[in-house]
């Protein structure tokens, strides 16, 4: 164990909640240890301000609600402690300890499915060995209030100040406990600008397709974290290059090229990127939207094959595409159906943007979801490079800010337009068939 001195360490106590230190304080006073842990002690050493504030104690979750009247205890495989106050959460933990052979009362035990991966995890140990338990060295620094010291039991300041992302204990035993670990490894290496320590790093390809064996609902929860937290185009990235990608996303991965290149890439890296910028200049982002741009060309592709093969009218495919496309993204991903309802508002309305005539284009833009239908299409018109859906995209752009009168002549001049076609154009070659009518305005 290291033990770094206030005189030596960055933190201060005007730089944590006071709601944290209320928990600490009391918990101390109650003669309990209890200590500022994880990404809030990595976050105020980087000089970042944490986005949330977790204590670890070896007070028990049954001591912590006698302790606190506003906690409430939650969780089966990790149970832990919320202390409430207002909309600002603190999780309390009690030390982990080491696993053991699952006893006839299991409230202190661990339990293993056949792959080694922890379906139960209730042992309570001493501080050394929650260091010990926790994933990665970064993430296992400890702020005591008692004294204002750090305690380091892992080499985790070492590591954060040399820019090393690095799991403690034996990676692949670590990840076949659980498998979302090596989501998390490649999270904060993009998130935190470090890089993967070359250990914790080889495994991770061979050990992708454990991800497989975790429920749908724990990887939707995870696809945010990763693809919306303002480091998602990096994140992506880092996904491809150690094969984490095609677990959460096999629609998307059975797509990829060698070049990397496609309008469904360059479409998946834009999205991103444009999410990365929202995200740092505190707007608001909808993972609906980026599911809808995501799955975009996968959703095209498989409307048209479906139109060609069933004989069905383009609209009626494309409809069923959409159950199809959403309905293998949702077996990976639980995806909520409030979002999958956004995701195809989106895609239905793209059909209808360039049939403008008459009132169609007012009727549009009263569409809840017609804002996020246009950047789609702005979107669509920049990756495709494509002059006839650039020319819309404009059309839309000015027709949105223009006085009702400019927007009536710009209604009234459309009469000089080619007449619109139903049925946007998928940006490839298309294989050979009866020539379809180009005379076309998206």
């Amino acid at each position: 164990m290291t033990v770094i001195p206030r005189e030596s360490h960055t933190i201060s106590r005007k730089d944590i909640s006071e709601n944290a230190l209320k928990v600490l304080y009391r918990l101390n006073k109650a003669g309990y240890e209890a200590y500022l842990v994880g990404g809030g002690v990595r976050d105020l050493l980087l000089g970042k301000k944490p986005k949330d504030f977790d204590v670890t104690t070896n007070a028990t979750p049954e001591q912590m609600r006698k302790l606190f009247r506003n906690c409430r205890l939650v969780g089966r495989r990790f149970r832990l402690a919320h202390v409430m106050f207002g909309p600002e959460v603190i999780e309390v933990a009690t030390f982990r300890g080491h696993h053991q052979e699952e006893a006839e009362d299991d409230r202190n035990s661990s339990q293993r499915g056949q792959n080694g991966m922890l379906l139960r995890d209730n042992i309570f140990g001493s501080i050394e060995d929650d260091a010990q338990r926790r994933d990665l060295t970064i993430n296992s620094l400890y702020y005591s209030v008692a004294d204002f010291t750090v305690r380091d039991y892992v080499g985790g300041l070492q590591d954060l100040q040399e820019g090393i992302v690095r799991l403690i204990g034996d990676p692949e035993t670590r990840y076949r406990e659980d498998p979302v670990r090596m989501l998390r490894v490649v999270r904060f290496a993009a998130k935190l600008d470090m890089r993967i320590a070359a250990e914790t790093a080889e495994p991770i390809p061979r050990l992708a397709t454990l991800l497989n064996d975790i429920p749908p609902a724990r990887l939707f929860e995870e696809s945010l974290k990763l693809l919306q937290a303002g480091y998602g185009y990096r994140t992506y990235q880092m996904m491809r290059e150690y094969q984490l990608f095609q677990p959460l996303f096999p629609t998307l991965a059975r797509n990829f090229t060698e070049q990397g290149d496609s309008s469904m890439e360059r479409m998946v890296a834009q999205v991103l990127k444009n999410t990365d910028n929202r995200i740092h200049n505190d707007m608001r982002v909808n993972p609906a939207f980026l599911f809808a741009a995501m799955f975009w060309y996968p959703q095209l592709e498989s409307a048209e094959q479906i139109a060609q093969e069933s004989g069905l009218t383009y609209f009626d495919a494309f409809a069923l595409s959409m159950n199809e496309t959403l309905d293998e993204a949702c077996r990976a991903l639980a995806i909520p159906k409030r979002i999958t309802t956004l995701v195809r508002d989106i895609w239905q309305l793209q059909l209808r943007m360039s049939r403008r005539h008459g009132k169609r284009a007012w009727k549009l833009m009263e569409h809840p979801k017609f804002r996020a239908a246009y950047d789609l299409l702005a979107l669509r018109a920049e990756v495709e490079n494509n002059h006839e859906l650039q020319r819309l995209s404009h059309w839309w752009g000015e027709f949105q800010s223009a006085v009702p009168v400019q927007q009536k002549t710009m209604l009234n001049t459309l009469g000089d337009d080619p007449a619109p076609r139903r049925k946007p154009r998928r940006p490839r070659r298309r294989p050979a068939g009866p020539r379809r009518d180009n005379n076309s305005a998206t």
